[in-house]
């Protein structure tokens, strides 16, 4: 059986920027924009009534904002995929889109193929970012993970039991760990005992795990 086209609901609060959508995708073939919502009328509600395989849904709404809708809709139609359409390339931005269930931001600037090709790819499964937001999105998960490590229980440990401990999770010997560091087997010893204390583990297997879980130890 032939798929039929996309079937699309535009989200904005301005009438030009939901016919400028319109226009780009209806232009061509394998779209159908179902139905339209400018926020005066529960975009969730409109959705339930035109069943839309995509949202495109702006950011900034009056009232209820884009990221409150979108998490409405993964809560209510966890089907529906959402693009979500902003001005806003900052990383709180993207990462409240992602956590509010989008599988797509793309920027108003983008061109009309660029909008096709995002619609197109959130509907078949996967995601879409624009490549600034993309650079973003990747540098503060980065952030994220670093601040987690730092809060976590890695920050009970100095930096010299953690070189001990990359050293354990790659299976050294203490001898061999004095030799890399340039201390003593004795030091070495001291180190891994501070280091089972402090993160309450009691064997060598238990540092190894603990180190791949934080993505310290070596995995080349």
């Amino acid at each position: 059986m032939t798929k039929g086209p996309v079937r699309v609901l535009v989200v904005d609060d301005h009438a030009v920027v939901r016919e400028g959508i319109r226009h780009v995708l209806v232009e061509s073939e394998g779209f159908e924009v179902v139905a339209e919502a400018d926020g005066a009328t529960d975009p969730v509600a409109v959705a339930e009534q035109h069943d839309p395989d995509v949202v495109v849904l702006d950011v900034n709404m009056p009232g209820e904002s884009g990221l409150k809708i979108a998490a409405r809709f993964r809560e209510r139609r966890p089907g529906t995929r959402i693009l979500m359409l902003s001005m806003h390339d900052q990383a709180e931005y993207v990462l409240g889109a992602v956590r509010a269930g989008a599988h797509g931001y793309l920027l108003k600037d983008a061109g009309p193929a660029e909008l096709r090709e995002a619609v197109r790819a959130v509907y078949e499964g996967g995601e879409f970012f624009s490549p600034s937001v993309a650079d973003r999105l990747s540098a503060a998960l980065r952030g994220e993970f670093e601040e987690a490590q730092q809060s976590g229980p890695l920050r009970e440990i100095t930096a010299r039991e953690r070189e001990v401990l990359v050293e354990i999770a790659d299976g050294k010997t203490n001898k061999q760990i004095a030799a890399a560091l340039g201390i003593s087997p004795r030091t070495v010893e001291t180190h891994r005992e501070s280091l089972m204390r402090k993160l309450d583990i009691r064997t060598v297997a238990g540092l190894t795990r603990f180190a791949l879980d934080c993505g310290i130890a070596r995995t080349d």
